[in-house]
């Protein structure tokens, strides 16, 4: 028997990080040693008191109920809390947090919840793919924007403000920027909410990001006014190690997120209350935390840095966030991160898997210890 695949697959392919890494798996067991700088899954633990929370939590003889689709009410006055201390955000515990099992699947629930087949999207070139993806799978139409490395990989929005936007629907933005490393600023936020209050556009804004080599996390919601036209989604996979954890959050207004709530009530079936209960305990935890977390990672940064240049990239050293992102000599880095990753058993993301806007670019994860990133170092050295 043959069951053809639903039409809307066709508008998307398999991500390309599970491709490569069953390529990956190939070569390991064929016996060759190979060093993954790929994907951000950040390899550091999490705070102490989120581990023992989890195991003291999963014991509850009521752990493994079914949860409400909104979490419960102790995680989300947690987020409220977090979202105060941190961005100087005042927002409604009960009527505009969703918690979500991961950002990603916000990504998801924004596009099928707002988007008819036909709206049009604005997605930013170079981006996270997801975006592309939830919005072909909702069947809406790309339009993407082009970020340049001359214009501090921000949006040109006099050059958005010359097209016909009237069929856009919604926009999507992440700063601190994956993957070029871009800060947030309050100056561009504030330009981000103009531009979609002139052209009645929702700004959904990806913010994962913040607390990785940031000194000063940002939020589009604290742009006065902003609730109206932006959603911000937020994660603990990479500002607290709990990548694997899936604990995630859509903030804005009620009935932005009522409706995202409708799709997402028909998806899942809440939260593993443990994982919540710990998550309440991360979102408490003190700021020191983050600063050694930094530490640790600016000494790797230093290292991806000098692995980018022995490659002869162009690397802007004031990035942020948990990779680092180089230009190099070229038109696509397909065929260099091949040629690393064969040569070398070392494999470094080729930008273009973000978009055409990063062909040119290598981008290296910041989840692996010194030791690893200076092994990988030493095995480039050999072949530049």
């Amino acid at each position: 028997m043959k069951v053809n695949q639903a039409a809307r697959l066709e508008s998307v392919k398999e991500y390309y990080f599970s491709r490569k890494l069953k390529e990956i798996a190939a070569m390991q067991a064929s016996g060759k040693s190979i060093i993954n700088l790929g994907i951000g899954s950040p390899d550091l633990p999490p705070p102490p008191a989120v581990l023992e929370e989890l195991a003291k939590s999963s014991l509850a003889l009521t752990a493994n109920k079914y949860q409400s689709y909104a979490g419960i009410p102790a995680l989300r006055n947690a987020i409220a809390t977090w979202y105060q201390k941190n961005y100087g955000v005042t927002v409604s515990a009960e009527e505009e947090i969703l918690p979500l099992m991961g950002s990603k699947e916000g990504i998801m629930h924004i596009s099928m919840s707002f988007l008819n087949p036909g709206d049009q999207v604005l997605v930013p070139n170079p981006g996270y793919p997801s975006y592309s993806a939830a919005a072909n799978l909702a069947g809406a139409k790309i339009i993407e924007y082009k970020l340049k490395s001359a214009k501090n990989w921000w949006p040109d929005f006099e050059a958005l403000d010359r097209k016909d936007l009237s069929q856009v629907k919604l926009m999507w933005v992440n700063y601190p920027h994956m993957p070029t490393g871009t800060e947030a600023s309050q100056f561009l936020f504030e330009r981000l909410i103009r531009f979609a209050k002139q052209h009645n556009i929702l700004i959904c804004h990806d913010n994962p990001y913040s607390f990785v080599l940031n000194e000063k996390p940002l939020s589009i919601l604290s742009v006065a006014n902003a609730k109206d036209y932006a959603i911000e989604l937020n994660s603990l996979s990479k500002s607290h190690h709990m990548a694997g954890w899936r604990v995630g959050m859509m903030i804005g207004k009620k009935e932005f997120l009522q409706t995202a709530l409708k799709f997402k009530s028909n998806m899942d079936s809440g939260m593993y209350k443990p994982i919540q209960e710990a998550a309440i305990k991360a979102l408490e935890t003190d700021p020191s935390w983050h600063t050694d977390q930094n530490k640790i990672y600016e000494k790797r940064q230093q290292i991806a840095f000098e692995i980018l240049e022995v490659l002869h990239c162009e690397v802007n050293l004031n990035q942020v966030g948990m990779f680092v992102w180089g230009k190099a000599p070229g038109k696509s880095t397909f065929d260099l991160s091949d040629k690393i990753l064969n040569e070398t058993g070392v494999f470094i993301t080729p930008g273009g898997i973000f978009g055409s806007q990063g062909n040119q670019y290598l981008r290296i994860s910041l989840c692996s210890p010194e030791e690893v990133l200076n092994e990988a170092l030493a095995l480039i050295k050999k072949i530049n």
